[in-house]
C-alpha cells in the first residue's frame, strides 16, 4: 500500500491508473535513492523533503483532476413504468423529482427500451448488445401460453446474462469507478459477479422478493430487517443505502457508478400509505399504481438530495428511464398501442431524461430515436474511457446529442423476439389477439417508419408513426417499395447478428382451437 491509500490494482490498469502509479513509483525511487547515500552531500534533507512533498501533492492533484473530469454516473431504471407514467407526460401522476430532472436536463421524446419485458431489456442495456448476441429474449421459458395456440416451437431462451459478458459496471470499474447496484438485477445470482463492487437487493428475482415492506422473510434485502423499522418501504432502503455509498466515497479520488434499479412499479400492486388516498377517484387498482409511482419518485428525490449534500451535483450525470412499458390494463399508454410485453410502441417507448450540469442544457429536448443499447457507449464516452478491447457494442454514444456538439449517424433500431409471451389482460392488452402479447417476430424503426415481421405466417406490417402513432393502419401494401427496403434491412441485420428464427412446427398446435385463455402464468 502506498501513501494516501494508493495501491497497485491486480486487474489490468487503465491509463489513468498507470499515470498515478508512475508518480507513486517516482516517490519511492527518490526515497530509495536517498537511503542509499548516493549524492548525500549535494542533496540536502530539506530539499529532498520539499521534493517529496511536491511529488506527493502532484499525485493528489492529478488524481483529483482525473476524478473531476470524469463524472459520477447515476443510472436510474424504473420497472414496468410506461412513457405516459410520469408527470411531465401525464398530470395524473405526481412525480416532482423526475419532473425536476426533466427541467434540469434533456428530455428524449423518442426513447426506447431494447426489449418489451424485464430480463431481456436489462441484458441488452448492461451488455450494450442486442438480444441475439446474448440470447436473453424473455423471462424464464420461451414457450409461454397454451401449446395449442403456438404454431411454432420458439427459440430456447437464455434466462440470465452470462457472467463472462462484460457489463457497463465492469467496464467502468476497470477505469477506476466504484460501482454499486441497488434493487432489481434479474440477470444472475449476484451483481458482484458481473461488474459491481457492492450489491444491495439484487438477485435473479424479477419482482420484489417477499414484498415491498420490511421485514422480508428471505432474499437479498433480508439483511436490512434489523437495520430499519418495521414497515419501512424497500424504496427507502435503497435510497438510504445509495446515500451511504455516496457519503462513504465523497472525498475519494475515484468517481462513482450507481445503478439504482427500482422494483417499482412491478407487481404485486401494493398501496403506499399516505399517498394512495389522493388518487382514490381513479379506482383502487389505478390509485395503488399511482401511489407506487409517487413512492419511487420520492426515493429518487432522496437520492438527488444525497448527491447535493455531498457536493456532487455539478459533476454527476444522471440518466432516468424504464426497462419496458406498463401494463396497459392499469395504465393505457395512449396514443401508443399496447404495453409491457408487446413490440407495439406502448411496450417499448420509455420516458428518458439526462441531467449533466455544464454539459447538458437545462430544459432541452431531443427528438432523435435512441435506445437502451446506447447507454454503454454513452457512459464510456462521458467517462473519457475507451471501448474495452474485444468488446462489441451495438449502440452509439449519445454524448454529441447531449452536449449538442454534433449528431449521430442515421440508423435503424431493432427488436428480435423469437418467443411467445402469453396474454396478461386479454383484450385490454391491445395486441393482435387475446392469446398473446407477443408472437415470434422482429420489429424495427427507421425514421418515421415502424416495421414488423411475424414468423408464424410471414406477415409484414408497416406503420407511419408520424400520422399513425397508435399503429392501427398497416400501409405495407400502399408502400411496397418501402416495405421491401425495410424487410431487406431487417433480414440483413438478422444475418449479421446470427439471430435465430424459429421454423419448426409445433405438433400440438390446433388452428381450430384458439379458444381458452393464455392468462395462466405468474411470470410477467
Amino acid at each position: 500500500m502506498l501513501s494516501h491509500g494508493w495501491a497497485v490494482s491486480v486487474e489490468v490498469p487503465s491509463s489513468r491508473k498507470l499515470c498515478r502509479q508512475n508518480l507513486a513509483i517516482s516517490i519511492l525511487r527518490t526515497r530509495r535513492h536517498r537511503s542509499s547515500g548516493v549524492g548525500s552531500n549535494t542533496f540536502p534533507v530539506r530539499i529532498y523533503s520539499m521534493l517529496k512533498y511536491m511529488l506527493t501533492m502532484s499525485l493528489l492533484m492529478y488524481a483529483t483532476a482525473m476524478a473531476a473530469e470524469r463524472p459520477n454516473i447515476v443510472y436510474i431504471n424504473a420497472d414496468d413504468l410506461g412513457v405516459m407514467d410520469v408527470g411531465f407526460n401525464n398530470s395524473i401522476y405526481k412525480t416532482p423529482n423526475i419532473d425536476k430532472l426533466r427541467d434540469e436536463g434533456m428530455l428524449f421524446t423518442r426513447a426506447y427500451a431494447p426489449a418489451a419485458n424485464c430480463a431481456p431489456s436489462r441484458a441488452c442495456v448492461m451488455s450494450g448488445q442486442y438480444g441475439p448476441r446474448h440470447g436473453v429474449y424473455t423471462v424464464s421459458n420461451s414457450d409461454r401460453g397454451l401449446a395449442r395456440h403456438r404454431k411454432l416451437i420458439p427459440i430456447e431462451n437464455t434466462k440470465h446474462l452470462d457472467p463472462k459478458v462484460l457489463t457497463i459496471a465492469g467496464a467502468l470499474r476497470q477505469e477506476g469507478y466504484k460501482t454499486i447496484h441497488l434493487g432489481k438485477w434479474h440477470l444472475g445470482e449476484d451483481p458482484t459477479q458481473q461488474g459491481f463492487d457492492i450489491n444491495v437487493g439484487g438477485s435473479t428475482s424479477g419482482g420484489p422478493p417477499r414484498g415491498y415492506y420490511l421485514p422480508v422473510k428471505q432474499g437479498p434485502l433480508e439483511v436490512f430487517n434489523d437495520q430499519y423499522p418495521k414497515k419501512t418501504h424497500t424504496a427507502d432502503v435503497l435510497a438510504d443505502q445509495a446515500v451511504k455509498f455516496i457519503n462513504a466515497n465523497e472525498n475519494g479520488d475515484d468517481p462513482l457508478f450507481i445503478h439504482m434499479a427500482y422494483y417499482l412499479i412491478h407487481t404485486p400492486f401494493v398501496p403506499v400509505k399516505g399517498m394512495v388516498d389522493k388518487y382514490a377517484d381513479r379506482g383502487k387498482k389505478k390509485a395503488t399504481y399511482a401511489s407506487m409511482i409517487e413512492k419511487m419518485d420520492e426515493s429518487i428525490g432522496k437520492l438527488m438530495k444525497g448527491l447535493d449534500d455531498a457536493g456532487l451535483h455539478a459533476n454527476t450525470l444522471v440518466l432516468f428511464t424504464s426497462d419496458n412499458g406498463a401494463h396497459s390494463d392499469v395504465s393505457p399508454q395512449k396514443p401508443h398501442r399496447s404495453g409491457k410485453g408487446s413490440y407495439f410502441e406502448g411496450g417499448i417507448r420509455e420516458p428518458m431524461v439526462v441531467r449533466w450540469p455544464g454539459r447538458v442544457e437545462a430544459g432541452s429536448t431531443c427528438d432523435v430515436p435512441v435506445c437502451g443499447i446506447d447507454f454503454f457507449p454513452t457512459f464510456l464516452e462521458a467517462a473519457a474511457s475507451p471501448v474495452p478491447t474485444g468488446k462489441v457494442l451495438d449502440g452509439i454514444s449519445l454524448v454529441p446529442l447531449l452536449t449538442q456538439s454534433g449528431s449521430i449517424q442515421a440508423r435503424a433500431l431493432f427488436w428480435h423476439f423469437p418467443i411467445y409471451l402469453q396474454a396478461y389482460a386479454g383484450e385490454a392488452d391491445d395486441s393482435h389477439d387475446p392469446c398473446f402479447r407477443t408472437r415470434p417476430g422482429t420489429a424495427m424503426r427507421q425514421g418515421k417508419w415502424k416495421f414488423h415481421e411475424y414468423f408464424e405466417d410471414g406477415r409484414l406490417e408497416l406503420y407511419d408513426l408520424e400520422s399513425d402513432p397508435s399503429e392501427r393502419t398497416n400501409v405495407a401494401k400502399q408502400f411496397p417499395e418501402k416495405t421491401q427496403e425495410l424487410h431487406r434491412m431487417m433480414t440483413a441485420w438478422r444475418s449479421d447478428l446470427g439471430a435465430p428464427v424459429p421454423t419448426k412446427l409445433n405438433p400440438k398446435y390446433d388452428p381450430d382451437g384458439m379458444g381458452g385463455s393464455n392468462m395462466n402464468s405468474k411470470k410477467k
